[in-house]
This record gives C-alpha cells, structure tokens and sequence, in this order.
C-alpha cells in the first residue's frame, strides 16, 4: 500500500484562507508539503500560515487574486523562485452568486464568477503546467462543485464556470498524460464552510436534511480526496471528476 507522503514536495493551494482550501493546505502541510497559501484575504491566509507552522509545518502567504493572469504568473514565479519547483496544485479559487434569472443576470456578475471560477482556473493550470511540463511532471487538482455535473436552478454564472472547469480538467488531463502530469477535479457537494455558516439555521438544516448521508460535508473531507489525488497512491488516475457529497447527485438525477 502507498502511503501519502508529500516531503520535499512544493505544493499551491488558491482560495486556502478558508473551507475547503485552508482544510486543504493544512493536511497538505501534515503530509510534509512546503505549502504556499495564496488568497486576496490577507489575514485568512496568514493565520492559516500560523496554525501551519505552530503544528511543524511549513507554508508562506502570497496575496493572490487569481482572476489577474499576472497575480497567477507572479504566484507560480515566487513559489518556483523561492522553493526550487512546484510538485503539487490544488486551484480552489472560486465565489458563488445568489440565484437569479439569466435574463436578468448582468454581464459584470457573469465576468466575475467566471473570471474568477473559470478563467482564474485557466490560468492557474497554465502556469502550473508550463513549469511541469518541463520539471519532471507533478500533480494538480481543480475544485469543480455538484454544479459542474447537473443544472443547479438560478446558478447559471456558477454553473457555467464549474462545467467549465470539469471541461479544462478532462482536456488537460488527457493530452499532459504522457508528460507524467495528472490532473483531477473534485465536486464537492454542500459543505459546511464559513460562507455556509452564514445562512439562516433553518436553511443549513434544509440542505442538510436532503442529503442522503443525513448532513453536510466538512471541508476536511474534501481535503483528504484531494491529497489522496494528488499523491503516488493515485498514480493511475486522471483527467477524472471524484463527487464528494453524500450520494446527493445519485438521488437527485
């Protein structure tokens, strides 16, 4: 059996000030990954960085707004000029947006959720990529989201860059095969996040209660597929979408 074991390796998490991206960097960093946290939110990703490094681990913040393709140049710059190479990518940058109907949703909302979700993915893998390619290969993961896999009323913006997403990791996995670069997506569905935390009670308890297992997901376990993929035990996987949500798509198609 493959144990994971990330020493040595270098690894970038997007969108890891908090949930799943912060869950994320963490179990990264127990695995003996030097983690660089990139995030727009400052002091989310420094105090991410401080519960790393008091529990032995190591990480660096860089303020990073992954809808700007030179943020996402300078991340990948810094991360390779800094720790001699970049092992491991988990593009977890994404927002979501209020349900609202497509011929009233607004170009500027469109651009942004996917300027961030979508496009801030591109560019992410692209970067990612271009050192690999030439570096040995690596591994990346991309947060996709139920979204990705079915329609989701109102979301449209959401949807469309998570399908997008889904796309680009299925493409990219499969023509960087040969260049020992896998890349995966995750679809988590509801999860108990700090922006799920902000909604009415009675709401969480509603889309708790639809769920199959009974309850939402927790960002750590989100966190433990995605290093499980971005590890050697997952050596023979990619250009796949692993569904993490309670078996709520099985009941709901």
């Amino acid at each position: 059996m493959t144990f994971i074991n990330f020493d040595s390796k270098v690894a970038v998490v997007t969108g890891a000030a908090s949930g799943i991206g912060e869950a994320t960097a963490k179990r990264l960093a127990e695995h003996g990954a030097t983690v660089v946290v990139a995030d727009i939110d400052e002091d989310g990703g420094d105090r991410v960085v401080t519960e790393i490094t008091e529990r032995g681990g190591n990480a660096v913040f860089r303020r990073t707004d992954v809808s700007l393709e030179e943020d996402v140049n300078s991340l990948i710059d810094f991360t390779v000029s800094t720790y001699g190479g970049l092992h491991l990518a988990h593009n977890n940058a994404a927002i979501g947006h209020v349900p609202t109907p497509l011929h009233e949703l607004s170009t500027e909302l469109f651009d942004t959720i996917t300027g961030i979700g979508l496009r801030g993915t591109f560019f992410c893998m692209r970067a990612e990529i271009a050192h690999m390619i030439d570096h040995g290969g690596g591994a990346i993961v991309n947060t996709a989201s139920g979204a990705a896999l079915k329609a989701a009323s109102g979301l449209h913006a959401y949807v469309a860059a998570k399908h997008g997403v889904v796309g680009l990791t299925r493409n990219a996995g499969l023509d960087y095969a040969r260049n020992s670069i896998r890349v995966n997506a995750v679809a988590p569905g509801t999860v108990q996040t700090p922006q799920m935390a902000s909604f009415p009670q009675e709401m969480q308890d509603e889309w708790a209660r639809i769920i199959p297992m009974g309850r939402m997901g927790r960002p750590e376990e989100v966190a433990d597929v995605v290093a499980f993929l971005l590890s050697d035990a997952a050596s023979f996987i990619t250009a796949t979408t692993v569904e993490i949500d309670g078996a709520y798509l099985q009941s709901s198609t």
